[in-house]
């Protein structure tokens, strides 16, 4: 099926489900006013028929009501449910018409220096990062940035691919992990509070003074309340024993007031993690990858999941101190801080070293769902295959993904080894840019496990290194030509120290003279062939394609024409073989109002 008509397809069932759900929510609405009016009717009509009866029938109604409410509590998480999904689906509509840009951008992981991210448009507003975005925590959107930054091995690419084209298979379980996120974001902020918690020493469990007390304390005030029942003890005694129960609960609240400024208001995201991690338990994988990240929620007699939601079952406890007409009495009959207390620590000691363990997981997940999405809304990319020799790529209709497909030109690439220089000169705005950017990001997508925009992509693995949007820095008194030596320095020591880099050049030393420039490039030019760097340059320099005559197995020479008719301008954006011999920075200048 065509993923716009899936998207369509579902956002018509999933309003229809909507629809049914609100029918639902008010119909339960109304039971529970009936119920209320039940409750009130029975009391008063069987009050003259005996106390007896009239509880008990009484208590069947609350039983009702109370049931009623949990439907309620479950239908209303079903309509938040259904409306994620629903959202979702919208998005990828809209993702497919080429309109991405209410994803996250990624700017915040913007790097001043990196190899090439600000060059291919990694980050930001109508970056890589954002057409491929569909995580929904920090953890998930760490991870993908990583990804997108850092190549990875070719054996960890290829557990990628699998466990992509496994995932891909499955768009409605791609869409239930996003609606669960979606819930709440988890932050990082909350897996670090977390971490802090766990990594602090345990000051109740191990101490028998708190675990004497955790049971003594409760268990004298409620047989001191029995017997006060039971006329056995005066209100008196009683008094005194409360109001010493209530300075031993003062006292503990104040000790475990740093405890629970450690775990508070984290429930709901800790829900939103167990509901996750519920889901990919319950998933029966076949990729090694996706069976390893699930491995890591499997504990010993128990799943992430349970342990998730027993935490936040604590933590929701722990967290009606907040609350004082409820704690107070709590406070002072069970000691409910130290039970808390002794809860988490219990719980930490059990899952001490599998926290951080699920939060990366689940980062994964989200990772690989993103790529999965991706693929999914692409059907027409391909997987790319891997050589173990280096360096060589080839590629058949390959475009930049970030090119709305409707005015997308797709190209070629074929260098066969590390000995071939592909050198292309072309017109202004005839495509030279934006091919090298086609090459660079479809590398970086085949290096992060991606699918990637083109029929046929093979290559070896690679780091690519860039240097095409060169800009200076007043604040360290940079001007744009030694910002560019010194981005091109990185480049050359890595190329002396024979690392595996896949250099992309645009228009090299273009900040000084065009004697100096010419000189410099030839030189680099030179330099780059005898250290057999994997390298495409692209030049107005038509003179620089010329060493091809020196170095006729070394170089290949491309370029991008334009086509001249009436003093206006056609570009193909079609990559040919050779030198190009059409120049139209003339016919540029005289429009603008140059006169020539």
């Amino acid at each position: 099926m065509e993923p716009d008509i899936f998207y369509k397809e579902r956002i018509a069932l999933l309003t229809a489900e909507h629809q049914k759900l609100l029918h639902r929510k008010s119909l339960l609405g109304w039971l529970r006013f009936a119920a209320v009016i039940a409750i009130a009717g029975t009391i008063y009509f069987l009050w003259p028929a005996g106390l007896g009866i009239t509880v008990i029938a009484t208590l069947l109604l609350v039983v009702v009501f109370v049931r009623f409410i949990f439907m309620d509590l479950k239908n209303k998480t079903a309509i938040n449910h259904t409306q994620h999904l629903i959202q979702i689906n919208d998005n990828e509509v809209k993702a497919l018409a080429h309109n991405y840009y209410h994803f996250d951008d990624g700017l915040k992981f913007m790097h001043a220096v990196h190899p090439y991210a600000n060059d291919l448009d990694i980050f930001g507003r109508a970056s890589l990062f954002q057409y491929c975005n569909r995580t929904t925590s920090d953890m998930g959107a760490d991870t993908l940035a990583n990804w997108l930054l850092q190549p990875a091995p070719a054996a960890i690419i290829l557990q990628r691919q699998a466990a992509v084209k496994e995932l891909t298979a499955t768009p409605q379980w791609q869409q239930e992990l996003q609606a669960y996120g979606k819930e709440e974001k988890i932050t990082t902020a909350t897996q670090e509070r977390l971490q802090s918690w766990l990594q602090s020493e345990p000051h109740f469990i191990n101490n028998i003074f708190w675990k004497i007390l955790q049971f003594a304390i409760p268990a004298i005030i409620v047989t001191v309340i029995a017997l006060n029942i039971a006329d056995i003890i005066s209100n008196e005694v009683r008094n005194m024993f409360l109001a010493g129960s209530a300075v031993i609960a003062f006292i503990m609240a104040k000790k475990i007031m740093p405890l629970h400024q450690q775990v508070s208001n984290v429930a709901d995201e800790l829900s939103v993690l167990a509901n996750s991690i519920k889901l990919i338990e319950q998933t029966n994988f076949k990729s090694l990858l996706l069976q390893t990240l699930q491995a890591k929620f499997v504990i010993e007699n128990t799943t992430a999941s349970l342990q998730l939601k027993q935490l936040k079952k604590i933590v929701e406890r722990l967290d009606l101190r907040l609350n004082p007409v409820v704690f107070i009495p709590l406070a002072i009959i069970f000691q409910w801080d130290i039970q808390q207390a002794m809860a988490l620590e219990k719980w930490k000691q059990r899952n001490q070293q599998n926290i951080n363990e699920w939060f990366d997981a689940i980062g994964d997940f989200e990772a690989l769902n993103s790529f999965a999405t991706l693929s999914f809304n692409h059907p027409e990319w391909c997987t790319p295959a891997f050589k173990e020799n280096h360096f060589s790529i080839e590629g058949s209709n390959i475009g930049h993904p970030l090119i709305n497909a409707a005015k997308r030109v797709n190209n070629n690439i074929d260098i066969k080894s590390n000995e071939e220089l592909m050198l292309i000169t072309g017109s202004n705005m005839a495509g030279k840019s934006t091919y090298l950017r086609s090459i660079g990001i479809n590398t970086i997508l085949a290096m992060a496990g991606a699918n990637v925009c083109a029929t046929l992509f093979t290559l070896s693995p690679v780091q690519i290194i860039s240097s095409m949007r060169i800009a200076d820095n007043l604040e360290e008194s940079t001007s744009t030509f030694y910002a560019e030596l010194k981005k091109l320095k990185a480049i050359i020591d890595k190329v002396n120290a024979n690392e595996k880099i896949f250099i992309l050049l645009d228009e090299i030393l273009r900040g000084t003279n065009s004697l100096d420039r010419h000189t410099g490039s030839v030189a680099l030019v030179k330099q780059l062939i005898k250290h057999k760097a994997a390298c495409i340059i692209a030049t107005h320099d038509v003179e620089l394609a010329k060493l091809k005559e020196n170095y006729p197995a070394n170089i290949l020479n491309y370029h991008f024409d334009v086509q001249v008719a009436n003093e206006e301008l056609f570009f193909d954006y079609k990559l040919k073989e050779g030198i190009c011999t059409s120049l139209n920075a003339s016919i540029l200048m005289k429009k603008i109002g140059i006169e020539l």
